[in-house]
């Protein structure tokens, strides 16, 4: 990908790119870096001498969450919008985290287009998709998480109701069931009745989950997204009772992993199996969903994302599952494992209907180190 003008390479010698208004409306942002730490319900402690700084999002998830894309007006009346919101989400309380992050729209209408991560886009349709135009995108996206599903609908929509002008283009509320951790890993268990979580880098090696999340520095973005997140949310729905009439040796057969996470030829859930010693697909399909996702070939690198799956439920015909991934490059993450599983046998049971591309900044920085 051969990267745009960045704001970082313009700003420093047209000082006229960096505006009072774009300067605060990015500082208000990065107000939202002091987020409380969840009551993770059922998912255990996790200790933050083990893992390198990451803000609340990006570490181990709480049980519950609600996810709501919103439009705001156009012009000085969005940097208005984002600025109150970050403010009221700087502490929630009641042990929540909120975490906010901007689509690509959101540059457009607060006329900073110049400021925009280079990879920042609308979320496109891929091979399969049937996205439905009342659930993708939106200028904002708010992220609230809690240990129990009321306490997450409470502060999120507290936090709406107290910020005017904004309107709530979709919003989902998820649930991870059975959240557990194992070898710096957060795994849950989704509604196809599997554990899931097991091929996220681990918080405690090399590479990391900051160093998978986060933007490089030289990587061609704009100085001020450097330690930020391209986060990606894709609305998945489950066709359950197909799924449930199949027996669970042509489940695994279809994810390529036991329920457990342990790898159809026996291989522990951390390690990785070698599908070269299975070239024709006998033990692990060529097209199950993990060897798709991650086939351990020359040329193709391993997915670098830290990816999140919640569960959701509205209805017999609408369940299934929010994915989230953050990552520092959209193609070396998500964009780049979506277009390999493109034809894998697990199509037949899910089909994403909505979700969006947004850009998660880095919660950590004070206000005086951003700049557009």
């Amino acid at each position: 990908m051969t990267p745009r003008r960045s704001a970082a390479q313009t700003s420093s010698t047209d000082p006229g790119v960096t505006t009072r208004r774009g300067a605060m409306a990015l500082a208000g942002f990065a107000a939202v870096c002091a987020m409380t730490a969840a009551d993770s319900g059922d998912e255990p402690a996790f200790e933050a001498a083990d893992v390198a700084p990451l803000p609340a999002v990006l570490l181990p998830p709480a049980s519950h969450v609600v996810l709501t894309a919103l439009d705001v007006p156009s012009g000085a009346d969005a940097v208005r919008s984002l600025d109150a919101l970050a403010r009221l989400a700087r502490e929630p309380g009641g042990g929540t985290q909120a975490a906010i992050a901007l689509g690509a729209s959101w540059f457009d209408k607060a006329g900073l287009a110049a400021a925009r991560p280079v990879a920042l886009t609308p979320m496109p349709a891929f091979v399969g998709d049937v996205l439905d135009p009342a659930l993708v995108h939106g200028d904002l996206l708010l992220q609230v998480s809690a240990g129990t599903a009321e306490l997450a609908r409470q502060v999120s929509g507290s936090l709406l109701r107290a910020v005017p002008g904004v309107r709530v283009r979709w919003e989902k509320q998820g649930f991870r069931a059975g959240g557990q951790l194992s070898e710096g890993r957060a795994l849950a268990r989704n509604l196809f009745g599997f554990m899931e979580g097991h091929g996220n880098p681990s918080y405690r090696s090399s590479p990391g989950a900051a160093e998978v999340a986060r933007v490089a520095a030289g990587s061609g973005e704009p100085r001020w997204a450097v330690g930020g997140s391209y986060q990606v949310v894709r609305i998945i729905r489950f066709a359950t009772r197909l799924w449930d009439l199949e027996p669970v040796p042509v489940q695994e057969r279809v994810m390529g992993r036991r329920r457990d996470g342990t790898w159809l030829d026996g291989t522990h859930s951390t390690g990785r199996p070698v599908f070269d010693a299975d070239p024709e697909g006998r033990i692990t399909p060529l097209d199950a969903h993990t060897r798709r996702a991650n086939p351990g070939t020359s040329g193709v690198a391993a997915p670098r994302m830290l990816r999140r799956g919640y569960s959701y439920h509205d209805g017999p015909e609408d369940q299934g599952m929010l994915f989230v991934a953050f990552q520092g490059d959209l193609e070396q993450g998500f964009a780049g494992v979506q277009r390999r599983l493109a034809g894998q046998t697990l199509d037949r049971y899910t089909l994403t209907v909505g979700g969006g591309y947004y850009f998660l900044l880095d919660l950590s920085r004070g206000p005086a180190n951003i700049a557009v």
